[in-house]
């Protein structure tokens, strides 16, 4: 079949012409019109695109809100809610730079503690598994370790709470999973490094008994059998029933020690 080419139909073009025109013109119409309606209106339209889950266009009217009215009472508000329509659109990156500036410019707002929380899901949300690198999980604990600190009886500090103990939780399980490397590489004196780390550092979650186990292992395979039997008690003594005892315990009954 033979092509026909466009040049022989200039009707044809020049419709095409216009319609793509009024498509490149019609997103600047549009904004035209957005910000000549009043702030109250363009905050509830932005409102609208957030709950019918069109967070892009939320986003970009929330952010009108404020460039075009920044001194009204919307504004302070509008902020806060383009950094939280970020950080549900998953673009974190951007969410944190939106809430950094918020909290810059309020830091006595009443919204400053949610601020600091949401700074925290945001890192929280992008952990990855201890195989990675966990630059996200010391982030997010420190941006919970503020919102505790900082607003101790903010409705968010329990929740940050726990969420610290899950990131230590996480922390301590990246150092446990690198000792358990050196340890099966018998390189025993980097493996007795990493397993103090756990014990010193994150003695609070449920690595650290796991921890004073290796770490008795650790020492009797170096023949420092008082260092094992020393790390053996502090095991018995505040995990007395945990089966990382009785390991502990049978190690050192198999090699001879009382």
């Amino acid at each position: 079949m033979v092509k026909k080419s466009l040049s022989r139909f200039p009707f044809v073009i020049s419709l095409l012409v216009m319609l793509a025109a009024c498509a490149t013109e019609t997103p600047l119409e549009e904004q035209k019109a957005l910000e000549k309606l009043p702030v109250e209106a363009l905050y509830n339209k932005a409102l609208d695109a957030s709950v019918e889950g069109n967070l892009v266009k939320a986003a970009k009217l929330f952010e009108d809100v404020e460039r075009l009215y920044p001194y009204s009472k919307w504004a302070t508000q509008a902020q806060m809610l383009y950094a939280y329509t970020l950080y549900e659109d998953q673009r974190y990156e951007e969410a944190l730079v939106a809430l950094d500036r918020f909290i810059e410019l309020h830091p006595a707002h009443k919204d400053a503690a949610y601020a600091y929380y949401l700074k925290g899901l945001c890192y929280y949300e992008q952990i990855s598994d201890v195989g990675r690198d966990q630059q996200m999980t010391q982030d997010a604990l420190t941006a919970f370790k503020q919102v505790i600190r900082r607003f101790p009886d903010s409705k968010y500090a329990r929740d940050a709470k726990l969420k610290t103990d899950l990131t230590l939780d996480h922390l301590a399980g990246k150092e446990m999973e690198i000792a358990r490397f050196y340890l099966d590489k018998k390189n025993y004196l980097a493996a007795i490094n990493r397993f103090r780390v756990v014990v010193d550092k994150y003695q609070t979650t449920p690595h650290a008994a796991e921890a004073l186990h290796r770490l008795t292992e650790s020492y009797l395979a170096l023949g420092l059998v008082e260092e094992a039997k020393r790390n053996a008690a502090v095991l018995g003594y505040n995990y007395p029933g945990s089966d990382w005892y009785q390991y502990s315990f049978d190690l050192l009954q198999d090699a001879g020690v009382k």
